[in-house]
């Protein structure tokens, strides 16, 4: 158990709190962030902590990374910002490059922003000025951002459109394939084609395939619980897209820059070229910047000024998005990614064999979904014993938040070490023991999303 002194993180939170909207924050618990480095946090009272959130997935290299704060520093004494709506700079050049030739095809192009929110707006935007088509689809359970196109694609949380209808029109959401609560004696192979089959009984009764722009997809959902598709049915859906001339694009701003074992998670779906792919969050470890990588032409679909932002591709996040790559690279990230994951979900069931409320552990790369439920029959999830599990492992110095009420959320950097690893991971083990023992002493209210 750390030192839990907490005064000065509770005394800055309540005056926040006369200050701050409470529709900008979820309720997790008193945590006022200081300091990082590599996967440790160290709060405004000195107690540090092991990190395995990597703030929402968006600081993949590791906090302060020393490449990264190089690039920053020696941009911002350079130039710090002139909008390339405008004119141009060389940082912005150099990773319009890089991210064109990243993605998986040859002949890409990039549009920039400011957050993973806005490029899935130009995701809407550039499939229906491409196809000339106007109805959209997406995912239950998906988290796309918060602006009205975004948030009207999203299908996570009923407080992100409580109050602010209409949303945009032409939306039209689909289940994603849950592969944890199946049918009984249902293979993977059945499954897929049961979610194709509800993928396709809007086609079928009321929305016209050849009105429809794009299918959007998190080939492997983020805040709906780290969940994969199987690949069979991505396939079913991207051939399905292609016979019906309907763009198929992914969502990366979660799953991507090597967070699944693979730089973008779409090349865990061998055969997969997406037409339009969003990035964001650990873009640039965490600064405002955002992109859309798609093939030329769709790309060209549009004149500008219909994608311009003013603090679009600034330099200096460009600069640390540079260095992001560069450092994924060098470092041998994404392999680690997907070493660590392997090590993780070992770990992770052999927790299960000690504690019954671990349904099911979900794992690609370091990139994890526990889902936690009252008891593996009935797969009833269990919030409240996943709110008590986190607590628990914060007041021991881990810090950890759930998914969906019951899923914990596994994503620390990719650059946590062995040590911190296992500390964790015991943290966990004994969080989950307290937990169960009724020891968990929590404020009230609720935790989480």
């Amino acid at each position: 158990m750390i030192s839990q002194n907490h005064r000065l993180d509770q005394q800055l939170i309540e005056r926040e709190d006369h200050y701050m909207a409470t529709a900008a924050r979820i309720n997790y618990y008193d945590l006022v962030i200081d300091h990082a480095h590599g996967a440790l946090l160290t709060d405004v009272d000195g107690n540090q902590y092991i990190d395995l959130l990597a703030s929402a997935s968006a600081i993949n290299v590791g906090h302060t990374h020393p490449r990264v704060v190089k690039a920053i520093q020696e941009q911002a004494a350079k130039l710090i910002h002139y909008t390339p709506a405008y004119f141009h700079h060389q940082p912005e050049q150099r990773l319009a490059e890089r991210l064109a030739k990243s993605a998986p095809g040859t002949d890409n192009e990039v549009v920039f922003g400011n957050s993973g929110s806005d490029a899935n707006d130009a995701i809407i935007k550039f499939a229906r000025a491409y196809t000339n088509r106007q109805y959209i689809v997406a995912y239950t359970d998906a988290y796309h951002g918060s602006t009205y196109g975004s948030m009207s694609l999203s299908g996570v949380s009923l407080n992100m459109v409580r109050k602010m209808g209409p949303l945009l029109p032409g939306i039209v959401h689909v289940p994603y394939p849950d592969c944890y609560r199946t049918l009984p004696h249902e293979t993977e192979h059945e499954l897929a084609l049961r979610y194709f089959e509800a993928f396709k009984a809007p086609f079928d009764s009321y929305l016209p395939a050849e009105e429809t722009a794009c299918v959007i997809i998190e080939p492997i959902q983020g805040d709906g619980g780290i969940r994969k598709a199987p690949a069979e049915y991505v396939q079913l859906v991207y051939d399905f897209c292609h016979q019906h001339g309907i763009l198929f694009a992914v969502d990366e701003v979660n799953q991507g820059m090597g967070r699944t074992g693979k730089m973008w998670s779409i090349q865990n779906f061998p055969g997969i070229r997406p037409d339009l792919m969003s990035v964001g969050k650990s873009l640039a470890s965490g600064l405002p910047l955002s992109a859309v990588i798609g093939r030329r032409e769709v790309m060209e679909s549009l004149a500008a000024p219909a994608h311009t932002f003013t603090t679009a591709a600034n330099p200096v996040c460009c600069a640390a998005a540079l260095a992001t790559i560069d450092v994924l690279a060098d470092e041998q990230l994404v392999a680690r990614s997907a070493n660590y994951g392997r090590y993780a979900k070992e770990q992770f069931l052999a927790l299960q064999q000690r504690h019954p409320k671990i349904g099911q552990v979900r794992m690609y790369g370091l990139n994890g979904g526990i889902e936690l439920v009252t008891d593996r029959q009935s797969q009833q999830p269990d919030p409240d014993f996943a709110s008590d599990v986190i607590y628990a492992a914060f007041e021991r110095g881990v810090v950890m938040i759930t998914l969906k009420g019951n899923i914990l959320r596994f994503q620390p950097p990719l650059v946590i070490t062995k040590t911190q690893l296992d500390t964790a991971l015991t943290v966990l083990d004994e969080a989950m023991a307290a937990a169960e023992q009724g020891l968990v002493k929590r404020p009230q209210g609720k935790i989480g999303w």
